[in-house]
């Protein structure tokens, strides 16, 4: 922890900062012409920090690192980015948990870091989006450190204690998300303490009202320091039943470690968690910011939820559903996006994050990969809804976990090796660059660097106009500067199709026809667009030698094209 009058001078010198930063943020999110929040309109891109840029050398990205590459993200067409936690933390879960919610964890910088980087992202129209970790804290927070003292601390009744069921034997059944039981015993006060994840990361007690309002009073502290919005982690565990009734089990069996598999019915999405939902997003309302979730869900009924009534809650509750397909297949994509385009709020994409495989290696099949990832960009970045970029996604990064238990950094890869390898794979270094390294550090990386840089990389893919960086930047340009990709109505074309997933962008009398082949053989197909008022299609973006003629559009394997409807 820093001195307290280092940190009482970085403050004062910060605060003068941030007050210029957040009066201007304010004024830059009105609404357009058109109606929409400048979110509806932003691509976001996710930095897990580690991995971004490594400014000093120690192996680990950090503040300045992300500052340094502001022109690179600007360049490629990044309106937000969403630093995953930077706030101090024991790194047991890799900064999700948190033991100061008000400061910069050393390893990244110092708050006049973050300064630096708010103010020199506002030059270049870049917002930043914090990561909020709303469930839990880490058990080295302050609030955690009084509330384990004893029985009658001012916080005790800040996280979730309870009395065992017997000598031994913890409340309820409850399993860790991580493993083992989701109870821990604490000698000193005869009690246990619930935690959803690791024993490190206690649960917080939001039923209490002090809880509550310290929490939002941590968003308004950094709506004020010039940050434009926040991404809520694990919403779905923010309460439990007060009865602590035992779930049922899902199915027979263990799960990777060894515990039973449990339908969490009495420990997650439980209706009280809209109301925290709503009051963040009135203070969000206070500073105009947004409000991302981490809402896993594979139904949308329930992904309408996360709206609110009224679009009271989260204005960007992440859309998984993408995440969970695992072959490209023109129907269940199909499907997925006419029901998130019927959805009760503005749609939001995310085909890949640091928890999830990379979307290069869950569609590739080892020979076509690069084509597919430009595939997969056309795809969610020419949808009606805001898109989540994960970094180096659109340099085709590839998963590479580990091979060996004794090189796992994951906590979870180490407790369930070999059935889960945990997520080191997709938060490998950045590919900046063919030198040693990768160009991430001249230091010795936290995490390995794949041996795919030394053809995957920004340096090289720049020069190579048919690189997946040059796609993805022609496809940003594309969709930030056409009518019928920002505000177009979407529709799909040739919903029979079983290899090219076809759709139209309308806006009044504009249109652009999206048509991708999701399949490894060459495709045709005729679009039927003359009841829709146009006769032809004129190319704006293919991939190798696809093209249109007439209403015809001839695909590639795997091949894309875009094109600007003509009446």
């Amino acid at each position: 922890m820093r001195k307290i009058a280092l940190r009482l001078a970085v403050v004062l010198v910060g605060v003068c900062m941030a007050g210029s930063i957040a009066a201007a943020q304010t004024s830059s999110h009105a609404v357009d012409a058109e109606g929409h929040q400048w979110w509806q309109h932003a691509v976001f891109y996710e930095i897990y920090p580690r991995s971004f840029a490594d400014s000093n050398n120690d192996g680990i990205g950090d503040l300045k690192g992300i500052t340094s590459k502001l022109d690179y993200l600007k360049d490629l067409g990044v309106d937000a980015i969403w630093i995953t936690p930077c706030f101090p933390s024991p790194q047991v879960d890799f900064g999700y948990d948190v033991s100061d919610y008000e400061n910069i964890d050393p390893m990244y910088g110092t708050m006049a870091d973050f300064d630096v980087l708010a103010a020199e992202a506002k030059k270049r129209d870049i917002r930043i989006i914090l990561d909020f970790v709303v469930n839990h804290t880490s058990d080295q927070h302050k609030w955690f450190l009084d509330s384990k003292s004893s029985r009658t601390s001012a916080h005790r009744d800040w996280y979730i204690w309870r009395d065992g069921k017997g000598p031994g034997e913890p409340p309820n059944n409850w399993v860790a998300l991580f493993g083992g039981s989701a109870w821990k015993f604490d000698p000193a006060t005869n009690q246990y303490y619930y935690h959803y994840f690791y024993a490190e990361q206690p649960d917080l007690n939001w039923r209490n009202p002090a809880v509550k309002d310290a929490m939002f009073d941590v968003t308004r502290w950094w709506y004020k320091r010039g940050v434009a919005g926040f991404r809520l982690d694990a919403v779905e565990t923010l309460f439990e039943d007060p009865g602590l009734h035992d779930n049922p089990i899902l199915r027979p069996g263990k799960n990777a470690y060894g515990d039973p598999i449990e339908k969490n019915e009495y420990n997650t999405k439980l209706p009280e968690l809209h109301d925290v939902l709503r009051g963040l997003r009135k203070v969000a309302d206070e500073s105009n910011g947004v409000l991302i979730g981490e809402t896993w869900t594979a139904d949308v009924a329930e992904l309408n939820q996360y709206y609110g009534e009224g679009n009271n809650e989260l204005q960007l509750p992440m859309d998984f559903l993408f995440a969970m397909i695992n072959k490209l297949s023109p129907v269940e994509f199909r499907k997925q996006i006419a029901a998130v385009d019927a959805a009760a709020g503005w749609p939001t994409f995310v085909i890949s994050n640091h928890d999830i495989v990379r979307s290069y290696d869950r569609y590739g099949d080892g020979k076509h990969n690069d084509q597919i990832a430009k595939l997969m960009g056309a795809l969610y970045l020419t949808l009606r809804g805001t898109p989540i970029m994960y970094y180096g996604e659109e340099i085709g990064m590839k998963t590479t976990p580990p091979t060996r238990k004794e090189d796992v950094k994951d906590p979870i890869g180490r407790m369930g090796w070999p059935e889960e390898k945990g997520r080191d794979g997709e938060r490998t270094p950045m590919q900046w660059d063919g030198s040693v390294n990768a160009g991430f550090s001249k230091g010795t990386p936290w995490l390995p660097v794949p041996p795919t840089y030394t053809t995957h990389n920004v340096a090289d893919e720049s020069k190579d106009p048919n690189s997946v960086l040059e796609f993805y930047k022609k496809v940003l340009k594309l969709r930030h500067t056409n009518r019928a990709l920002l505000d177009g109505n979407y529709a799909a074309l040739n919903e029979s199709d079983r290899n090219v997933l076809s759709y139209v962008r309308l806006y009044k009398d504009q249109g652009v026809v999206v048509a991708l082949n999701m399949s490894n053989a060459a495709q045709k197909v005729k679009l039927d667009l003359k009841h829709k008022g146009f006769v032809s299609i004129k190319n704006l973006l293919a991939t190798g030698q696809s093209e249109a003629k007439g209403d015809e559009v001839s695909l590639e394997p795997y091949g894309v094209f875009i094109g600007e409807l003509t009446k």
